[in-house]
Formats: structure tokens, C-alpha cells, sequence
């Protein structure tokens, strides 16, 4: 099933995906999330991903929307968010993936927090039309963190698809 609305037969109607997720991945996860969205997202013009870049699924997600032709927009939480990235290579994906973009909002903070974090995350929702999360169900550990942007998302009416394995732990 490819998620897109439709307004009469033959006439789609562009729907905004966005993601949330965990920082780190355990193995088997990404793979899991790359296949459904290569399952149920449309591919090319029609594919508009919404993402705020961090390590993990949001990088993850930001890579599967542009492979796939689609466009995409990021949110960033503040200035200096990308020292808040867990290594060299993840800054160097958020960098990438940040000059590919077709839209770039910075959230009006000037230090990393868990308030800008969640700031940033109520954006990307109030900015999707259907939220990706990849998520093990678990409470947020910090506020902003993914089990925050779920909620939010659930209380404003946004369907959300949680990716996950039974089983599998996070680290």
C-alpha cells in the first residue's frame, strides 16, 4: 500500500511524511525502516520528507527521500546542533544532507537543549502530514526526545507509523 491521500481517481495529492527516531540503531532496524518506506512511500516528485537530521533514523530517513528522488526540508533545532551529532561522519552526513535540501528552518535557539530539541520536534510535526517513527515504545530520555514527538504528534491528529522489531532492545 503506497501512502499518499487521493482526491478523486488519478488526481494524488502530495502528502509530507516526516520521522522521529533514536540516535542509534539496533541492528536490523534500519533495514526494516528502508524497506516499508521503500513499501508504501511514493517515489520522485511526489515524495516530500520533513527531518531534523540528527544520528540515526532521521539521517537514515533524509538518505531513503532523496535516493528516492523525493524533496526534502529540515528542521534544525538550533545554531551549533550539529556538535550535538555522535561523530565525524554523522556531521559530515548532516552537512550532505543539509546543502541537498529544498528548505533549511533553524529554530530561534542559540545553544543545544532538550527545549530546542522539542521545539524543533512540534515543528517537523505541525509541518507533516504523517510521522515515521522509529521507536521501541519506550519513554522519552530527555525531553524532546522520541516518545515526546509521538505524543505531540497523536495529540494533533497525525497518523504515525511506528517502525520497529518485537524484541529488540535499544542501546
Amino acid at each position: 500500500m503506497v501512502l499518499r491521500s487521493w482526491t478523486r481517481p488519478g488526481t494524488e495529492v502530495d502528502v509530507r511524511f516526516g520521522v522521529t527516531g533514536h540516535r542509534v540503531l539496533p541492528p536490523g532496524i534500519a533495514d526494516r525502516a528502508v524497506r516499508h518506506w521503500g513499501r508504501v512511500l511514493p517515489a520522485g516528485a511526489l515524495l516530500h520528507g520533513v527531518s531534523m537530521l540528527a544520528d540515526g533514523a532521521d539521517q537514515l530517513f533524509a538518505g531513503h527521500v532523496l535516493a528516492a528522488g523525493g524533496t526534502l526540508e529540515v528542521v534544525v533545532p538550533c545554531e551549533g546542533y550539529a556538535r550535538t551529532l555522535i561523530g565525524d561522519d554523522s556531521r559530515a552526513r548532516f552537512a550532505d544532507l543539509r546543502r541537498a535540501a529544498s528548505k533549511v528552518t533553524t529554530m530561534p535557539y542559540a545553544e543545544p537543549s532538550d527545549q530546542a530539541f522539542l521545539a524543533a520536534g512540534q515543528a517537523l510535526v505541525d509541518g507533516c502530514d504523517h510521522l515515521f517513527a522509529i521507536w521501541d515504545g519506550q519513554p522519552a530520555r530527555g525531553l524532546g526526545g522520541t516518545a515526546d514527538i509521538v505524543n505531540y504528534a497523536r495529540d494533533h491528529g497525525r497518523p504515525v507509523t511506528v517502525l520497529w522489531l518485537q524484541g529488540v532492545l535499544r542501546v
